[in-house]
């Protein structure tokens, strides 16, 4: 395959959509490839079950419209930042070699969505490095490949962003795949047991974040990304909403 735009991994099916499916929706849009990975099937979810959100997930990708999406089946709530989920992840980085990865953010709510941040961001590094080997799917021997940038998106926490990406209209888009799970959030008839991201007020809050985050920067939507590197441009006016 040839290099992709983006690859954005999530810790759980729907993180993705939550945290930057506006930015998927957008970067389609304009004919870039993208490509989704989520880290575990989110088996240990309160609502529905790994068959359920699935389907859901495919579902959400079709709405995406992204290239291809992908589950590394690691177990939900212990995978580990170690050698083999690293090779796991690099594996997939030298297969796809994307120019950006967006994934979770450094700390948040649920456990996995940090421990998936350092998982990936270190697995992002290694896989630079010339004296790492791995093969492909079909035995070859992969090429050394790191992206140029890795942005980290923001799900639960109110965390202040370092970018702001313009997703104006691209919100619907991004709501409609978001409740594509309908298994994880409001749905007035679900006889099952609520969670925190299950009311009514936390699937509003996705759709009124993006608006705020659009609010600061002057455009009718946003999705906010942290990054841990020093992020430039190449023109003073590209800051210009």
């Amino acid at each position: 395959m040839n290099a992709i735009d983006i690859l954005a991994f999530g810790a759980h099916p729907d993180d993705v959509e939550l945290g930057c499916g506006g930015s998927i929706s957008h970067a389609v849009s304009q004919g870039k490839q993208v490509v989704i990975i989520d880290l575990t099937r989110g088996e240990l979810g309160t609502r529905g079950s790994k068959e359920s959100r699935q389907k859901e997930a495919k579902d959400a990708a079709a709405i995406l419209g992204v290239q291809l999406r992908e589950n590394m089946e690691f177990k939900d709530g212990f995978f580990e930042n170690d050698t083999s989920h690293k090779i796991a992840l690099i594996q997939k980085i030298r297969t796809y070699r994307p120019r950006i990865v967006f994934c979770n953010t450094f700390q948040d709510r649920h456990i996995d969505h940090g421990r998936a941040n350092q998982l990936v961001t270190d697995a992002c590094f290694l896989s630079g490095l010339c004296k790492i080997e791995t093969k492909s799917e079909n035995g070859k021997i992969q090429e050394v490949w790191r992206p140029k940038l890795i942005l980290e998106y923001i799900q639960w926490n109110e965390v202040k962003p370092d970018i702001v990406l313009d997703i104006s209209g691209h919100l619907e888009t991004k709501m409609k795949a978001v409740k594509a799970f309908q298994t994880q959030f409001f749905d007035p008839i679900s006889k099952e047991a609520e969670t925190p991201i299950s009311s009514q007020n936390f699937l509003e809050s996705v759709e009124y974040r993006a608006k705020n985050f659009g609010r600061l920067i002057g455009t009718d939507a946003g999705e906010g990304f942290t990054s841990k590197q020093t992020l430039s441009v190449t023109d003073v006016e590209s800051l210009i909403p």
